[in-house]
């Protein structure tokens, strides 16, 4: 079998970096990019970015109650402009490693959109960046890669930027 093939399937393996606009997410991939090159150069390279859904409950306060649909249109192309713009730079970080990237965007729950994109993009393995926060901010706020640590149907890789 060919290396970097999946040998239950003979399909290419895929690998994807989920990133948002945090720095650990640009270095998780930079890492990626720099330290399993090797190990990624006969795989698919895809970059995956959620789009939160948004609570719209401010820009109904901020209308004064008047939330029309063409406001929260805006605001939705506006989050899709944003994720484009950061796989552009996501793009143009693999260009600068030599690897050609696939880019995805889904809107949901990051954690949950995550997991899906996995199972959709048929993922071999997963990397995702850490924010590093303590246990009582992860008990808190929850933690992304902890998730899907435990639900990705996947191999997950958690980067952690040195300090």
């Amino acid at each position: 079998m060919e290396e970097g093939r999946n040998p239950s399937t003979g399909e290419k393996k895929k690998v994807m970096v989920a990133i948002d606009e945090s720095d650990c997410s640009i270095y998780a991939l930079e890492w990626t990019l720099s330290s399993l090159h090797e190990s990624i150069a006969n795989s698919e390279l895809l970059i995956f970015t959620a789009q939160p859904i948004a609570d719209y409950s401010y820009l109904h306060a901020s209308s004064m109650g008047a939330t029309t649909p063409e406001l929260v249109k805006s605001f939705q192309e506006q989050q899709k402009r944003a994720a484009d713009a950061l796989l552009e730079k996501a793009k143009d970080v693999c260009a600068k490693h030599g690897v050609t990237a696939q880019t995805a965007t889904e809107v949901g729950d990051p954690k949950d959109a995550i997991c899906e994109a996995v199972e959709k993009f048929k993922v071999s393995m997963l990397v995702l960046g850490s924010h590093g926060r303590g246990a009582i901010k992860r008990a808190f706020l929850g933690s992304v890669s902890n998730y899907c640590i435990h639900n990705a149907k996947t191999p997950v890789l958690v980067v952690r930027k040195k300090d």
